[in-house]
């Protein structure tokens, strides 16, 4: 992967900025820092109005594992277009079923998990998520999920994550459709999408160089993505750079 804001690489942002584009962001880890309690997870103040001016000048997207609901809580006042949750799961007109084999898949998993200490099953509506994070013997909590999840009887694609396994309906759409399809729903040109974990890859992976930048926030060896940023610190020059060419400004 290249450094997406060293100079030998702004030209990549320039050609998104001066575009027909959408720009689309993954919300915790990227937007947003990590933070050991995922409901204290908010934008910092910077991030947020840098959000709201690119908000003005595109149509913009965050698409996240976290419930359509629970990111549109966490906004403040940005003025974001469009909103997906459930790892592209949500909106999407054939839920009904979806909310069924989540449903079987959370009862059973809060039985099997009751007595591992630190693991907290989320229920997303469309998706389940369950959170390791808080266990001291991390190893065994990951081996006691494993059993627990082999044993369902329902269909679930499991997807890795900081210290959470992610499970969604097998048929579910993720996030590389759901970033293709508000592609084409805003008839862009090319599409911009920033994220930081595994789900991210869905989106990475489309190989499409002509029509998306993938950039990753954080080291990866084994991202599909073209660029990335170092740190979580560096969205915020990330959606700066974009502004200031968007304006017709040079970059130092």
């Amino acid at each position: 992967m290249k450094y997406i804001l060293s100079k030998a690489n702004i030209g990549a942002l320039a050609k998104v900025a001066h575009s027909r584009a959408l720009l689309a962001f993954d919300f915790d880890g990227t937007l947003a820092p990590i933070v050991s309690d995922r409901d204290a997870a908010f934008m910092r103040p910077t991030t947020s109005a840098l959000l709201n001016e690119l908000c003005a000048r595109y149509p913009c997207a965050i698409i996240s594992g976290r419930s359509r609901s629970d990111v549109e809580a966490r906004l403040c006042d940005a003025r974001v277009k469009h909103v997906v949750g459930n790892h592209g799961a949500e909106p999407w007109p054939e839920t009904a079923e979806l909310e069924k084999e989540t449903a079987i898949a959370r009862e059973l998993l809060a039985v099997a998990l009751a007595s591992v200490p630190g693991v907290d099953v989320e229920d997303k509506g469309y998706s389940l998520a369950i959170h390791y994070r808080a266990a001291k013997a991390k190893g065994s909590a990951r081996a006691a999920i494993q059993r627990a999840v082999r044993k369902l009887p329902v269909s679930m694609r499991q997807v890795g994550g900081k210290m959470v396994l992610n499970l969604v309906p097998t048929r579910a759409p993720h996030k590389g459709n759901a970033l293709v399809d508000l592609r084409a729903a805003e008839e862009a040109e090319i599409a911009l999408y920033v994220g930081d974990d595994v789900t991210d890859e869905d989106v990475f992976e489309l190989d499409q160089p002509d029509r998306l930048l993938g950039i990753r926030v954080g080291p990866s060896r084994r991202s599909a993505a073209q660029y990335h940023l170092r740190t979580q610190a560096e969205v915020d020059p990330l959606l700066a750079t974009l502004l200031t060419l968007r304006s017709g400004g040079a970059i130092a």
